[in-house]
This record gives C-alpha cells, sequence and structure tokens, in this order.
C-alpha cells in the first residue's frame, strides 16, 4: 500500500513541475515570484498596421513601474525569432509608436522591459503583424501623365528593379540614373485607357499606382477657348467629343444654356488645367442621346437675365434618354439643382458622377438631385465631394410617377458636407417616393449634415456599410424623433479633423478613418 501512495505522490510532484514549466512563454504571467526579481512583462501589447506599411505598437506602462524603457524585437516571416530584422529602443513616453517595415510580410514582434535599478529584463510579450503592399510611389504632377506615356516617381535611391504596367504586361527596366533619380518614364501606352503600374524589386513588390492615360485627340474635335462654341456643338454630328483646349470662355458665342438631342461628349484636353465654362444643359427629344462631360470646370453664372439655372435638365416628356456621365468636374455656383427633371413620364438610363467636385448649388426652387416622376434607373454618386449642395432642400428627391420600374442608388466614397440642409422632416436627405427603389450607401464621410436620412414610408430601408457621420445626428440617429427616419446606426461619428473645410480642403487628419478608407479619396493621404 505503502508503495502505491509513493508512487501516485511521485506522479503528483512530477505533473506539478510540468504544468509549471509550461505556463513559461512569452506571454508569461507578469510576476516572476514573490521577490520580484525581474521587471513586469509589457500588457495589453497591441500592433495596428498604419498606411500600408508602417506598424503601430502600444501596450500598458504602470506608472509605478520602474522600467527605464522597452526593447522591440521584428523577425520577418519567422515566428521562432532565428533573424532579427529590426531593434528599436522605446520609453514609455514614445507610446504609441510607429515603425516602418517592409511590405507584404508578416513580422513576429517581441517587447520586453528594461530595468534600470538592477532587476532581470522582463520576459517577452509577443504579437504578429502582417504588413500590406508597400506603396513607394509619390504623386503624380501635372504633365505626368499623357495619352502615350507616363512618368512615374518614387523616392530616390530605393532599391527597385522595374515596372511593370498592366494590361499589356509593359516592362521597363530601371536604369541606374532612373534608380538615383527616383523617376521613369513608360512608353507605349494607348490613350484614354485605364492602366496600373508595379514599382518592383525583383519580385517583391513596392508600389502600385493606377492611372488613365490622357486623350489621344484622333478624330476628336479641337476647340480652342476663341472659338464659337455654341456653334461647334450645333455642327458636331452625333457621338462626337469636343475636346477643349484650357481657358476661360467667357465670350457671348461660349455661355449659357446648350439645347442638346444628340449624343455628345465634351472633355478638357489636360485633367490638370481643365477649360472654364460658364454654360448649362438642356436635354430635348433624341434617340436615347448620352451626354459626357469630362475634365470641366462648370460655373454656373451665366443663365438668361441672370436666372438661376440647374446644370442638367431634361425639358421633354415621354422621352427615353441614355446616360450621363460627369467625371473629373469641378462643378460650382448653380443656382437650382445639379439634375433636374420636372416630368412625369421621362426615361433616363443612368447618371454616373465620379471624381467630381461639386460646390455651392442652392437649390432656389429645386432639389440638389431633382426628379419629380420621371424614371432613373442608376444613380451614382461615388469618389466624389459634395460641399454646400442642398439649402433647406432635398439632396435627392425622386418622386412618385412611372410604375413597374426601379431606380437604384449608390453612394460609394463620397464626401458630403451641407450645412445648410435643416434637421427636421421638411426636406430630408433622401426624399425618395417612387414607388420601387433600391439605396445603398457605403464607404462614405458626412460632416456637419443636420437633416434626417429619410421622410417617407414608401423609401425602402438603405443598405449602410462603414459610413461616418460627424455632427451630423440625424444620419446615425433618430435623436428628435423623426418620423420614418432610417438612420445608420451602424456608422461611427469621428471627428474628421479636415484641413480647412470653409475653404473647401477636406483632407482627412483622423487616423481611423483614413485606414477605414471612407470619404472621397482624394482626401485620404
Amino acid at each position: 500500500m505503502k508503495t502505491k501512495y509513493i508512487f501516485r505522490g511521485l506522479i503528483t510532484v512530477l505533473l506539478l513541475a510540468i504544468a509549471i514549466s509550461s505556463c513559461e512563454s512569452y506571454n508569461e504571467g507578469l510576476l516572476d515570484g514573490i521577490g520580484n526579481t525581474r521587471e513586469f512583462s509589457p500588457i495589453g501589447l497591441k500592433a495596428t498596421i498604419r498606411n500600408q506599411t508602417t506598424v503601430e505598437l502600444n501596450w500598458t506602462a504602470k506608472t509605478d513601474e520602474n522600467a527605464d524603457h522597452y526593447v522591440v524585437e521584428f523577425s520577418a516571416d519567422d515566428p521562432e525569432f532565428k533573424t532579427i530584422y529590426k531593434t528599436v529602443n522605446v520609453t514609455a513616453a514614445q507610446l504609441p509608436v510607429q515603425v516602418a517595415l517592409e511590405g507584404e510580410t508578416t513580422y513576429s514582434i517581441r517587447v520586453k522591459a528594461v530595468n534600470a535599478a538592477g532587476l532581470e529584463d522582463s520576459k517577452w510579450s509577443v504579437v504578429t503583424a502582417t504588413t500590406l503592399s508597400e506603396q513607394l510611389f509619390l504623386a503624380s504632377v501635372d504633365g505626368d501623365i499623357e495619352a502615350k506615356q507616363v512618368t512615374l516617381r518614387w523616392p530616390a535611391n530605393s532599391n527597385v528593379t522595374q515596372i511593370v504596367v498592366n494590361p499589356g504586361a509593359i516592362t521597363h527596366t530601371i536604369t541606374p540614373a532612373e534608380k538615383a533619380s527616383g523617376i521613369a518614364i513608360v512608353t507605349g501606352l494607348t490613350g484614354e485607357t485605364s492602366y496600373t503600374a508595379e514599382l518592383l524589386n525583383g519580385t517583391k513588390k513596392r508600389g502600385s499606382k493606377a492611372f488613365t492615360t490622357a486623350i489621344d485627340i484622333g478624330t476628336g474635335i479641337l476647340v480652342k477657348n476663341t472659338d464659337d462654341l455654341m456653334q461647334k456643338i450645333v455642327d458636331a454630328a452625333s457621338g462626337a467629343v469636343l475636346v477643349l483646349e484650357p481657358g476661360d470662355y467667357t465670350a457671348d458665342n461660349q455661355v449659357g444654356a446648350i439645347t442638346l438631342n444628340k449624343t455628345l461628349t465634351i472633355r478638357g484636353l489636360r485633367s490638370y488645367n481643365t477649360p472654364k465654362l460658364h454654360v448649362n444643359f438642356v436635354l430635348t427629344s433624341g434617340p436615347a442621346a448620352n451626354l459626357t462631360l469630362i475634365d470641366l470646370d462648370l460655373k454656373g453664372d451665366k443663365g438668361a437675365a441672370a436666372a438661376a439655372v440647374s446644370l442638367i435638365k431634361y425639358n421633354d416628356n415621354t422621352v427615353n434618354y441614355g446616360a450621363l456621365l460627369i467625371s473629373g468636374c469641378n462643378i460650382h455656383d448653380y443656382g437650382v439643382s445639379l439634375i433636374s427633371a420636372n416630368l412625369s413620364a421621362a426615361r433616363i438610363t443612368s447618371a454616373i458622377i465620379d471624381n467630381s467636385i461639386v460646390t455651392n448649388v442652392l437649390t432656389s426652387g429645386g432639389d440638389f438631385i431633382d426628379l419629380r416622376g420621371s424614371h432613373l434607373g442608376q444613380l451614382t454618386l461615388k469618389n466624389s465631394t459634395f460641399n454646400n449642395c442642398s439649402t433647406a432642400r432635398a439632396f435627392i428627391r425622386m418622386d412618385a410617377g412611372l410604375t413597374g420600374l426601379t431606380t437604384n442608388i449608390l453612394i460609394d466614397a463620397c464626401t458630403i458636407s451641407n450645412p445648410n440642409m435643416v434637421g427636421n422632416a421638411t426636406f430630408s436627405f433622401l426624399y425618395t417616393r417612387f414607388v420601387t427603389n433600391v439605396i445603398t450607401i457605403k464607404n462614405s464621410l458626412f460632416a456637419n449634415t443636420p437633416a434626417p436620412y429619410t421622410r417617407e414610408t414608401v423609401t425602402a430601408n438603405p443598405t449602410f456599410s462603414n459610413n461616418n457621420y460627424f455632427n451630423s445626428p440625424n444620419l446615425n440617429g433618430n435623436p428628435i424623433p423623426l418620423a420614418n427616419n432610417r438612420p445608420d446606426t451602424t456608422g461611427s461619428a469621428l471627428n474628421p479633423q479636415f484641413t480647412n473645410a470653409a475653404a473647401g480642403d477636406f483632407t482627412v487628419g483622423n487616423q481611423t478613418l483614413k485606414d477605414n478608407k471612407i470619404g472621397d479619396p482624394r482626401w485620404i493621404k
């Protein structure tokens, strides 16, 4: 019997020793015994990726600790820490600390506290973080993107070997001189084509840049700022492309209402030096005519007899209109609406506003986008900024009219600041009464917009995703409350820390919003 109990006792002691031994790991307990012979290990260690390839580290440093500093070690794609890629020393006052790393790499990161009073260093605390694709490409400057070639820039003397541009797998080997200067020109491109360039060091990607080449005029019609613009438009065949040189088009034969009943594209010659037009468009009956406006500065100050005007007015009823595309434009100072269709039975295929800035559309006698009975198949607002675009009126109005049809609304990656909207149910952000409507709003940043989202029973519940509402309480809540308001309760309400909203600079300072890519991409830097 005694032998049996002795044997059981030995097993118990052995198991206890194993249990104690197994507790020692990188993330061990804070106190190493009653005598406290070593420093406390960092607790709450957290790693967050910022700006693609920078890791931000933070942990809890107690005020009563005696740690002189902390040692941080990084190991690349090596959880065993066999090779230390980088070591930094950090004090508690420097937290959170940001460390630049290489892209597309999983880093094991360990931190220990070092004591200045004779205690042993703490045990390591460990965390991992995976960096995203590196971005060495710098912003383009005016003239870099041409019709058949592109100038690409990166920090001088970076370790890079080649550039690959797709589509077409156009490969440019970087010369020693180009590496030293951080500038290379890639040729062999096609005008008006979307490309993606990748900057490589061997097989490792160090940067990616999407761009669209400039227009290759080809069969387009070149218009000078001394030409009779109105006559050029009259003379153009349906489907023509008018390419306008830079300048301020202010002559009598260049300003006012442009009446169209044919498909037409009007665009600037250079995206970085857009022609300044003082016009509005009136669309009349035509064979499903499309209107495309690209790289223009459009100002609504030349209405007949100084009357307030809309940029786009659909004028004739029972007409099937084609597609409207507005891209790369700066639109400002229109007195009524951006788009107007006070018609009971017109059909419009689509309206897309992309990569544009729209400012001061004052909605005198109308709403910002104002369709009263007409059917718009698809309304898309994306990668754009809308600043003061509704004064005590609705942002999007779609009245009941044609039946058996669906209207779709998409707002994606926009920055919207409409301080002159009202915080009651008189006019909501979405004043949609078209019987069947599908609404999606995502990745968008709202600021200083007091209006409620909705006010109509027939308005569908919008699908919301990744939005932020600063000082816009009726858009992500219903504090008053307002009847039929359907706010986005999933959205955040962070202060975007705009650089200068009053001057139209909506550059975002809030790191969380930048990390989550909320708002017009032009302001996320």
